[in-house]
This record gives C-alpha cells, sequence and structure tokens, in this order.
C-alpha cells in the first residue's frame, strides 16, 4: 500500500513594530518543521507615522509574494500603560493583516504569553530564552542582529504547535484556507450578496 504524501505548509510569522519588524517562515511536513528565513524589516525613523505604516504593508506583500506562505501568524500587541505606543502598535498589526488579506492569506493571532508558553512551557520567558529554544528546535547557530527576527520566528511555530480540534475530540491539521472550508462549509459564512444602488 502506498504511503500519502505528508501535506506540506509554509507559516509566515510576524512580530509587529514601528521600528523593526520581525519576521520568520517555517515549512511544515507532517509534524515536522524547518527553517526557511527569518530577518528584519527597519521601519524608516521620523514623525511620519504613515510611511512607516506603508513600508510595513510594502514589506509583508513583498515576504507574501516572495515565499507563497499559506498562513500568516502575528503577534498581537502587548497590553501596556502607555495608550500612544498600543495604538500605533494596535495599527502596524493591523496593516500587516491587511497586508495578508489582500493575498487572501488566511490570519491567525496569538498572545505574547501564548507564544513564550508554546515556545519554552513558560508565559513568562524572556526574549533571550525564546530565541535559544528556537535555535535549539530548528538547529540555527546564527544568532539574530535583533531578537525581534526570534519574536516573528516564534509566532510561526506557536502557530505550528497549534492543532484544530474538533467536537469529536480528534486533532485535524489543515494545509491552508481552502482545505479548512472545504472540510468545513457550515462553519464557514456565505459571501453577501451586494445590491446595487437603485
Amino acid at each position: 500500500m502506498q504511503q500519502q504524501p505528508q501535506k506540506e505548509r509554509i507559516i509566515l510569522g510576524i512580530d509587529p513594530g514601528t521600528a523593526v519588524m520581525g519576521y520568520g517562515l517555517i515549512k511544515e511536513t507532517g509534524s515536522k518543521i524547518e527553517l526557511i528565513s527569518l530577518g528584519i524589516v527597519k521601519i524608516p525613523p521620523g514623525d511620519d507615522h504613515m510611511i512607516k505604516l506603508q513600508r510595513i504593508f510594502e514589506k509583508t506583500v513583498a515576504l507574501i509574494d516572495n515565499y507563497h506562505p499559506d498562513t500568516l501568524a502575528i503577534e498581537a500587541p502587548f497590553y501596556g500603560k502607555n495608550i500612544q505606543v498600543m495604538l500605533k502598535l494596535g495599527r502596524a498589526q493591523g496593516t500587516a493583516i491587511a497586508a495578508a488579506l489582500s493575498r487572501n492569506i488566511p490570519v491567525n493571532e496569538y498572545s505574547p504569553r501564548k507564544i513564550k508558553q508554546s515556545i519554552t512551557g513558560n508565559g513568562n520567558a524572556t526574549k533571550e530564552q525564546v530565541a535559544a529554544m528556537l535555535q535549539r528546535l530548528l538547529n540555527f547557530k546564527e544568532t539574530p542582529e535583533f531578537l525581534d527576527a526570534t519574536d516573528g520566528l516564534a509566532v510561526a511555530v506557536c502557530h505550528s504547535f497549534q492543532k484544530i480540534t474538533t467536537g469529536r475530540g480528534s486533532k485535524i491539521t489543515y494545509s491552508g484556507w481552502e482545505s479548512f472550508v472545504k472540510d468545513n462549509t457550515q462553519r464557514v459564512a456565505s459571501p453577501l450578496k451586494i445590491k446595487k444602488p437603485l
């Protein structure tokens, strides 16, 4: 009997920021994951927040067009005391999400605590501890110039570790939005019919 080929999917992870955006890409084959790429996008300094958002959008689209990920995993903004920082981070995150949606890439969001917990087993782990665990897990030695790169990679790995659990208790993974829709037609809303104005 011939073995079924294992499904592959590419996951893009992004740690949004207004000064530096970290990203990581992994390829998942069955239960195995391997590193494709990780790095940072430096956002130009200056007061014009809209230009920063434009750069985040363009760079996210470029990553998608270059690597053709099946899904985007993104870190949710950390709830801090500074409302202005929260607002800017929320905009940066929303811009990266919009870039993915413009290319019909499904998006999943994870809290910083959930990401740390899934990588290290400790929701309060430091960035350095997360980076060290990822180096062991994915077998790479280079220490990235910025920990934002390993933060982006951590989001992708966190998403890979999540499994969609059905009501029957079994775990099913989907290679992308299309395969999920095919198996879950009852859970997906039908497209809206837009009426033309009179």
